[in-house]
């Protein structure tokens, strides 16, 4: 198998963040892979926590203009990577899991209006954490089953935040993967875009993506959120 160069961010704090990214992702599932995409001195790392549904996405910028796609072991990914001297060393591709076939479209996308305050989305999903465990003390012992909870779960989780269509879930996976930091609003902008049935929700540390049904949602003309 022919070795891939080794990555070199244009700033080793890009990498220091990547590793971050790395790490979360892990935390939810010691197996993970991340397809990694990288062209025109842009990396796309993406990754699917399992808890969440949606699909995680990573960039940062490279030195040199590297053009790859390839699937890889996360855990070997982040063992690879070298903060200090800002560069990651790609281990051997894996047999990709489903997902990462089935990844966000590069453009098209135009932004969606109606996205409350950072606050209010941190808001809403402390208050969706806050109901899910007062639920599930309320259940019975003899109710208090996998299935139910995740009956419980689904349906907190699968409402939307407002008009825009998206789920708290996926405002749940932005702030557990390190993309909604504790900052003030001012200095988290957070945007959200659509793409067909495709929803983003787009800071500067990060992205989810996630499809859903074939609705129109309320847009206005923008550029690519890529």
């Amino acid at each position: 198998m022919t070795a891939i160069a080794p990555l070199h961010f244009a700033d080793p704090r890009e990498a220091a963040g990547l590793a971050a990214f790395l790490r979360r992702l892990l935390h939810y599932d010691r197996a993970a892979a991340v397809r990694i995409q990288a062209g025109g001195g842009a990396l796309a790392v993406f990754g699917r926590p399992p808890s969440f549904e949606v699909i995680a996405i990573r960039t940062a910028r490279l030195v040199d203009d590297t053009d790859l796609d390839v699937t890889v072991s996360a855990g070997e990914l982040l063992e690879g990577i070298e903060e200090s001297a800002g560069k990651a060393v790609v281990p051997d591709s894996v047999t990709g899991p489903p997902w990462a076939g089935v990844l966000p479209p590069r453009g098209g996308w135009r932004p969606v209006t109606g996205l409350p305050p950072v606050a209010g989305m941190r808001g809403a999903v402390g208050a969706a954490v806050t109901e899910f465990r007062t639920r599930d003390e309320a259940l019975p012992e003899e109710h208090r089953t996998r299935a139910e909870r995740d009956r419980i779960g689904r349906e907190i989780w699968s409402r939307t935040l407002g008009d825009t269509g998206l789920p708290l879930r996926a405002v749940h996976a932005a702030q557990s993967l390190g993309f909604l930091p504790d900052l003030p609003d001012a200095d988290l902008p957070v945007a959200l875009y659509a793409a067909g049935p495709w929803l983003r929700l787009r800071t500067a540390y990060g992205s989810v993506a996630l499809r859903t049904v074939a609705t129109a949602f309320p847009v206005t003309p923008g550029h690519p959120a890529r």
